[in-house]
């Protein structure tokens, strides 16, 4: 019998350039590296761009929103801004806060802002997340241009194509995937740091190590001591490389905007989003990610595909780097006496949309994709964990 429906396919093809730049100082006057990517859509049209600041800056940098006025007045002829620099609260409490996107939004609208336009976000991954979310989905996408000031957004998430803020209690339900315009790491940033904001760029460096490659963990573990300390040449050497690494899996994998199962930039996440929740955003995104890397890696011992060995040595680097990885919320119960991180395994597969998928390793740079996951084998590591590091 012949089919009743006709079909018509016709592809699509976007090209996207995922640029990274390297600077130091990028508001000094003498500074282009922003002035090179605020390029006009159309000849002869003035740029206008609306700058988002975070204000924990103001404390790490006095003066910071007026030398972002300053560096702008300074290139009037060629780009202006919208309105003034707008300072907003980062930390991942701000993406719970559903009165703060609209804040971003209404001030998109009131600055006219077009998609001819840009806006421009410093901060750390809480706010270009927020900031990202709001420009992808005014007037249908702004150009975005992200300039991340933590070492763990400079590293990780600053380089992504992933924007959110949290809804219905759940990390990142609402959000859009984009290639930013540009990415622009300003490594002074890192330095006006307090400890521990430097500290947890380190955890996604030796996260993405694991799971990619070995030479790369290597090079963290023979410099543990420096970079302990943030010894300006090594750790900036780490958190560049973990940015092209994080770049080039995002580039590479076949899978930039995830619309398969498997996930490996998200090694230990599974436990680490929520232990998020479960400390009211106490416990901040890397810090539970340091958690969670060591609840998979005890897991993957105990389930036979590391080493004794191998996970006593990742798990020592990790401590010598400075890393917490034990945190009493892996024990808070639920009613029934379960543990209630346990729940965070579901929340993963339907943050997935399909089959369970959690990153393992089988070495550094071995990576697997384990599809079960068993219940009582969790609870036991945990309790592992607390009596060796807790």
């Amino acid at each position: 019998m012949p089919e009743s429906f006709e079909t018509l396919s016709v592809p699509i093809t976007l090209r996207n350039e995922h640029r990274l730049i390297f600077t130091r100082d990028v508001f000094a006057p003498e500074n282009f590296a922003l002035a090179k990517v605020l390029t006009p859509r159309e000849p002869g049209e003035q740029v206008r761009a609306l700058v988002f600041w975070d204000r924990g800056l103001e404390a790490a940098f006095p003066g910071f929103g007026p030398r972002i006025s300053a560096w702008f007045a300074a290139r009037g002829e060629t780009v202006r801004l919208a309105a003034a620099p707008i300072v907003l609260d980062g930390g991942e409490r701000a993406k719970n806060d559903f009165a703060q996107l609209e804040r971003v939004w209404q001030s998109i609208e009131q600055a006219g802002l077009c998609r001819h336009s840009y806006v421009v976000v410093v901060g750390g991954g809480a706010l270009l997340d927020l900031v990202g979310f709001a420009a992808a989905t005014a007037h249908r996408g702004i150009p975005l241009i992200r300039l991340p000031s933590t070492s763990l957004s400079q590293g990780d998430g600053g380089v992504g194509v992933k924007n959110g803020v949290n809804f219905f209690g759940k990390k990142n339900w609402l959000g859009s995937f984009g290639v930013p315009h540009a990415v622009i790491n300003d490594l002074s940033l890192l330095h006006g740091l307090p400890v521990r904001e430097r500290r947890v760029g380190l955890v996604e460096a030796v996260k993405v190590a694991l799971i990619r490659d070995a030479a790369f963990f290597e090079f963290i573990a023979a410099r543990v001591q420096p970079l302990s300390v943030f010894a300006l040449e090594p750790f900036e050497a780490v958190i560049r490389e973990s940015a092209r690494q994080h770049m080039e899996h995002i580039a590479t994998s076949g899978d930039p905007f995830e619309r398969g199962s498997a996930r490996p930039l998200d090694f230990g996440h599974w436990a680490a989003h929520k232990l998020e929740q479960l400390s009211d955003f106490a416990l901040c995104h890397g810090e539970a990610v340091a958690v969670g890397m060591a609840v998979d890696l005890l897991y993957a011992k105990a389930s036979g595909l590391l080493t004794v060995a191998t996970t006593d040595r990742i798990l020592g680097v990790m401590q010598q780097l400075g890393l917490t990885i034990y945190t009493p919320f892996l024990d808070l119960r639920g009613p029934d006496g379960r543990r209630r991180v346990l729940e965070g395994l579901e929340e993963f597969r339907e943050h997935l949309g399909g089959r369970l998928s959690i990153p393992m390793i089988r070495a550094p740079g071995d990576r697997l994709e384990v599809h079960e996951m068993d219940l009582a084998r969790v609870d036991a590591v945990i309790d592992e964990l607390r009596a060796a590091y807790g």
